[in-house]
């Protein structure tokens, strides 16, 4: 099976002439293979949370058995971010991304047949699991085939991809449940999510691209030498495809201080938005005394605002900030401080709503851009690493202060006490935004330094 997912042959040379438009067209397949596969892995995760209400109504499961199954998911998907997203560093990605669909695909089939708590938790952990399969392929194709200064916008586009692949779950199972009929509820929920995700599985294998590369082209470094990432690690360098994907992990990533820059400026971006997100309903119900209609618009607010501003983001980090990714995210941080406060003590209904929203809005524009500050600190045949590194560490460290620290702080301090808990996180997060920011200006240094030096080459040897 292993065999299967390892980068096929390289392909019969493209011709010189037709190397640019030939370029330019298994770009684009390349970047809408992996938008539609990253949606279609939302349709078989998101689909959980709508079959919840009918998991306590039909399978007698109580509120902390379906908390335990989503905690599950959680957990097995940080850890799988970290472990498949390094392994795709050594695997043809479109393979990898859709056989990580397919087994999703297979593990909603099994839910949807299953009617005992501990089959359901294990189908959920391994859902989570093969959840993780669809990340790194992104990143490392967008950092195939895309140069620095496009990454913004390329990045903003592929990121909006899981706003709408959850926001498609819902007409899915809709229909799925007009047809059917609520006795069908399972058939509902899980199979028909999953044979749309095999279809989507199909799109991926068909549109989908390797490396230029294995396409028959040069590779990016080669047709833009200013694309070129090499990072000091101190140790006797071999070629990476003669290392394991361990080995790529530990020189290149583990060693790399801007890869820990980066993983925690997502930690801390992490918690401020889980802490957010998952606390939001309770505090504007018992605090604020919205009503769960106005609530519900609270919440929609939240989530659906991050679609203009993370497409607007990397415009702007493209053109204004001439693919600096940083500065935008400090900006957006200390706004986000700004609303919290705002978000904390202000009484009007209206207010509350417009600063949630504003939150909302901005925080996933810094997690968006600490995602293509990864693909810009490493070489291209390490991204997977990278990112599986961040993946990691937000969620089973991020996630898990912004949920279940800022419930103890709650408990001991009152909500003033979770406040604080974010707002603390905000200043860490933009702490190590500079510090991130740093490491790429000294990038760039030796990138400017090592072109004058080929450039000088040629004269001294005239």
């Amino acid at each position: 099976m292993f065999s299967l997912l390892k980068p096929g042959a390289a392909a019969k040379r493209v011709p010189p002439e037709q190397v640019q438009a030939t370029y330019q067209r298994y770009r684009m397949q390349a970047l809408l293979s992996v938008f539609l596969g990253y949606l279609a892995y939302y349709i078989v995760r998101n689909n959980f949370t709508l079959s919840t209400p009918y998991l306590k109504e039909h399978l007698d499961l109580s509120a902390t058995q379906i908390g335990m199954l989503s905690s599950c998911m959680l957990i097995a998907y940080g850890i799988s971010k970290g472990v498949m997203s390094s392994l795709a560093d050594k695997a043809n990605p479109k393979v990898f991304m859709a056989c990580g669909l397919v087994l999703c695909a297979i593990v909603n089939v099994g839910l949807g047949f299953s009617t005992a708590f501990w089959i359901f938790a294990a189908l959920v952990v391994f859902n989570g699991l093969f959840q993780g399969m669809g990340v790194g392929p992104s990143f490392i194709t967008i950092a195939n085939w895309f140069p620095r200064r496009e990454r913004g916008r390329v990045g903003a586009f592929w990121n909006i991809s899981h706003n709408i692949g959850g926001g498609v779950v819902a007409p899915i199972v809709g229909v799925a449940f007009a047809v059917l009929g609520s006795e069908h509820w399972q058939s509902a929920s899980y199979i028909v999510p999953a044979g749309v995700a095999v279809l989507f599985a199909l799109v991926v294998l068909w549109l989908g691209k390797g490396s230029p590369r294995s396409e028959g082209l040069p590779a990016l470094e080669q047709m833009m030498p200013e694309e070129t990432v090499r990072v000091k690690t101190g140790v006797q360098e071999q070629a990476p495809e003669n290392m394991s994907a361990f080995q790529i992990f530990c020189t290149y990533v583990l060693r790399n201080k801007n890869a820990w820059y980066v993983s925690l400026v997502d930690v801390f971006v992490y918690m401020v938005r889980f802490g957010m997100i998952s606390w939001l309903p309770i505090y504007l119900l018992t605090e604020k005394h919205f009503s769960k209609e106005q609530m519900s618009i609270a919440f929609l607010f939240f989530e659906w605002a991050a679609i203009p501003s993370t497409l607007l983001a990397g415009w702007l980090s493209d053109k204004l900030f001439k693919g600096r990714r940083m500065p935008l995210a400090m900006i957006c941080m200390v706004m986000i401080f700004i609303c919290l406060i705002g978000y904390w003590k202000s009484e009007s209904l209206l207010m509350v709503t417009i600063f949630a929203a504003i939150v909302g809005c901005l925080i996933y524009v810094p997690q968006f851009l600490a995602s293509v500050q990864t693909m810009e600190i490493v070489p291209s045949f390490a991204v997977g690493s990278a990112v599986g590194l961040r993946g990691f560490m937000s969620y089973i460290f991020g996630a898990t202060l912004g949920t279940s620290l800022f419930g103890v702080m709650v408990d001991q301090m009152g909500w003033h006490g979770g406040f604080y808990l974010l707002m603390g996180g905000v200043v860490c997060c933009i702490l190590f935004c500079y510090l991130s920011h740093r490491g790429v200006l000294a990038l760039e240094r030796e990138r400017q330094q090592q072109q004058q030096e080929l450039q000088a080459e040629p004269l001294v040897a005239q």
